[in-house]
């Protein structure tokens, strides 16, 4: 997905029209067009946007970057640790037990339930601290011509009419049809799925061209690897075919972890068993064995409260973080607590020969071949 400029008969200006309105959803193959008809589609100029225009096309088209997704801030994720049913029955207990004047049993299991959730906060806080210090880390900056100057700006400013400047090592800003290209070998493995860096060249190639085979684009997010070169942005932020991924990824459901499912069916299970217990037993003291039901009532509710696993919750949640902290020093960063447990319940992952789900390194382990099986050793 691409934009088109309505040529304007003012230059330096930059005509803002219906025309472009309706060309901004529009599909074009930039990849088929002839350099000189590329440039003069986008409006650009070999010498790069002038401020003035780069300002505006910013202000039409917005920032060159995908839409975050929504943190819940501290207070937010604080309660979240608290969205557990065996957490709302130890809560119901301590006020059951608060009421009838037991003030330390209510305050353990408070205690339990607020040591829980601090942990669980806490962990979580240093994930989403960690995480916010990669994002500025890997904060991407590009080589682009404004006034036929080379500059170094915030990616997020690129704009479609942009020359950019690339090299290896680049990754590269924005989606953009090539106009100059010297020995350019680019690695579009997350796009593509293909291991081997792609020849770029300036030629254009078939409209109906896959992805793959689009020598004369370079997409946002791969990976310059050889030579150098100079292109034209086509498409920016959600535009791009990164940012299409990114959408599609946005309407993925979120799954309830395996050990969450578990809990919470142990959560009710328990819940059902102590409440029908409970039941039953005030009802054979009251009725049968003809017992006073104040007295009878403390008794059942002492039991229920003794039945109730105070120390689960903590236990899972201290259990979850120690694995956290070991995945740390491997490197790896959990944000929620219960992901841990989903990574020791996996076995089977299902990848191509890139292995982009790991570094992009792989080696054959194992071969099936006419009925037997070799294992393979080495690196």
């Amino acid at each position: 997905t691409s934009l088109s400029f309505p040529t304007s008969a003012t230059k330096g200006k930059l005509t803002v029209s219906a025309t472009l309105e309706e060309d901004h959803n529009a599909v074009s193959n930039w990849h088929a067009e002839a350099v000189t008809a590329a440039m003069d589609g986008l409006e650009a100029t070999k010498h790069g946007l002038t401020d003035v225009e780069a300002t505006a096309r910013l202000a039409q088209f917005g920032r060159n970057e995908l839409p975050g997704q929504k943190r819940a801030g501290p207070l937010r994720r604080f309660l979240a640790q608290f969205n557990n049913l065996l957490i709302y029955v130890l809560i119901g207990a301590s006020v059951v037990t608060g009421v009838l004047g037991y003030t330390k049993d209510t305050l353990v299991i408070l205690a339990v339930v607020f040591v829980n959730a601090a942990i669980g906060f806490v962990q979580e806080g240093r994930a989403e601290a960690a995480i916010a210090a990669l994002h500025r880390m890997l904060a991407p900056v590009a080589s682009v011509l404004r006034g036929n100057q080379r500059r170094r700006v915030d990616a997020a400013e690129l704009v479609p009419g942009d020359i950019i400047l690339i090299e290896a090592g680049d990754r590269v800003p924005a989606d953009a049809r090539l106009i100059e290209a010297a020995a350019l070998k680019v690695q579009e493995a997350i796009l593509s799925g293909e291991s081997v860096p792609v020849d770029k060249s300036v030629e254009p190639v078939a409209s109906d061209a896959a992805l793959g085979d689009r020598t004369s684009m370079i997409y946002s997010g791969t990976l310059v690897v050889s030579g150098q070169g100079r292109a034209v942005v086509t498409a920016t932020g959600t535009e791009s075919e990164i940012g299409r991924i990114s959408g599609l990824l946005a309407d993925v459901e979120e799954l309830t972890t395996p050990l969450l499912k578990k809990m919470d069916v142990f959560a009710r299970w328990v819940t059902a068993l102590i409440l029908s217990g409970a039941a039953l037993l005030l009802i054979y003291g009251f009725f049968v064995q003809h017992l006073p039901f104040e007295a009878l009532f403390m008794i059942v509710v002492s039991l229920s409260v003794a039945a109730i696993p105070e120390g689960l919750p903590a236990v899972l949640t201290i259990t979850l973080a120690i694995g956290v902290r070991k995945m740390s020093a491997r490197h790896a960063i959990v944000r929620r607590l219960p992901a841990i447990e989903t990574l020791g319940a996996l076995t089977v992952i299902c990848t191509d020969k890139t292995g982009t789900l790991t570094r992009n390194e792989m080696m054959v382990a194992s071969i099936s071949a006419n009925g037997r099986r070799f294992s393979v050793e080495g690196e």
